[in-house]
């Protein structure tokens, strides 16, 4: 089971419909669920305050719902990052530890610092800059890369 954690509702239409492809491809491989937690108005969010604050409430919904045999990646700025090839070695593994994977996206603002220690990886995904909503189909893309790497299929050149 893997699950993929975000704040924020995606309401763009065409990440929606590339969103359910990956999941739809995916589900030959493993049961994927994409669980969408509120985001919180970050209007004052210059102030340090107000965006720890937020941070901590953000971080607080996506920590209720993790469980302690989770195993979980964090997209993070500050992570690593991996080749295909070396992102579906470790994501097999991480898969035949028999621990459920959940991959959490943060809000705009980052991840609060009791999400970065639960955290059992840091993955940073690129140092381009994407939106929320679009890291959230490249993720999705790259699970389903790993599997097809792992099976030996064409779809990764």
């Amino acid at each position: 089971m893997i699950k993929l954690f975000a704040i924020g509702r995606n309401k763009d239409k065409a990440l929606c419909s590339l969103e359910s492809e990956y999941l739809k491809r995916l589900s030959a491989f493993d049961k994927v669920e994409v669980v969408e937690f509120k985001d919180e108005p970050d209007d004052k969010s210059q102030f340090e305050k107000e965006a720890a604050r937020i941070k901590r409430i953000e971080g607080d919904r996506v920590l209720e719902k993790i469980r302690p045999d989770d195993f979980v990646i964090l997209l993070d700025l500050h992570g690593k990052t991996w080749s295909s090839e070396e992102f579906a070695r470790l994501r097999a593994s991480w898969t035949n530890s028999s621990k459920p994977l959940v991959f959490v996206i943060a809000g705009s603002l980052g991840p609060s610092p009791e999400v970065v220690a639960r955290a059992n990886v840091r993955w940073k995904l690129s140092d381009l800059t994407f939106t929320h909503l679009m890291c959230r189909v490249l993720v999705l893309e790259q699970i389903y890369r790993s599997f097809m790497i792992e099976k030996g299929r064409s779809y990764h050149k």
